[in-house]
């Protein structure tokens, strides 16, 4: 292992290229730590969306709240097409040159908000997905559940974007579609309840990948 800010770090992950994704809610805190992780194994940083030249291009409509007519089809569309350019520009080089990815969101998110948030059919999205990444998917998925008081406070200092936005209801579909997978998929998922200091859930992640990569 090696150690950052009295946590361990899984020696797998730092030998072994890996895809590993954080995932969760609006305000959940995953973008922090994943740059906290990502800093401390030596990864690859990257986002979706909005990752490459072109995907943030496709983020600055995806976000935009003056766009407010984009059909639920339309959204995960061109959240493919980002993951698509993702995929080929950022993630699979990396890989490719020995170098562990740490992703902030992925195909996973597109399953919760336009899926179980947007209410499309699951499958059907996981099917033009696998198409998109040519059947590259994350090892593992760190997904961040945090609780939903913690959450609407974090919300309430920010300037909302179109998803931030979208309603409770909405946001609530979102988060139960991120414990469905999870659930879902122990192999892949691990679940780290965001209780604690930023340090706190760090050593959290740590030792649950720890113990995931090494088995």
């Amino acid at each position: 292992m090696r150690r950052t800010g009295g946590s361990s770090v899984p020696s797998a992950i730092v030998q072994t290229p890996r895809y590993i994704a954080f995932e969760g809610a609006e305000g959940c805190g995953k973008s922090t730590q994943a740059a906290r992780f990502a800093e401390s194994v030596g990864a690859i940083l990257t986002r979706e969306t909005g990752g490459t030249d072109i995907g943030q291009r496709l983020r600055t409509i995806l976000h935009d709240t003056s766009v407010d007519d984009m059909s639920p089809r339309s959204e995960a569309l061109i959240a493919a097409a980002d993951r698509a350019q993702h995929l080929h520009e950022v993630v699979r080089p990396a890989l490719d040159a020995g170098r562990t990815v740490v992703s902030d969101r992925s195909v996973h998110s597109t399953l919760a908000y336009q899926g179980y948030g947007r209410k499309l059919n699951v499958e059907i999205l996981r099917s033009i997905n696998e198409w998109a990444t040519g059947g590259l998917w994350p090892d593992a998925v760190v997904f961040i559940d945090t609780p939903d008081d913690v959450i609407a406070e974090r919300m309430s200092r920010r300037n909302l974007d179109r998803f931030e936005a979208a309603g409770d209801a909405f946001h609530d579909r979102v988060i139960a579609g991120f414990r469905t997978m999870a659930a879902a998929d122990p192999e892949r998922w691990v679940t780290v309840s965001a209780v604690g200091s930023i340090t706190e859930v760090a050593g959290q992640i740590n030792a649950a990948l720890a113990e995931r990569m090494n088995r």
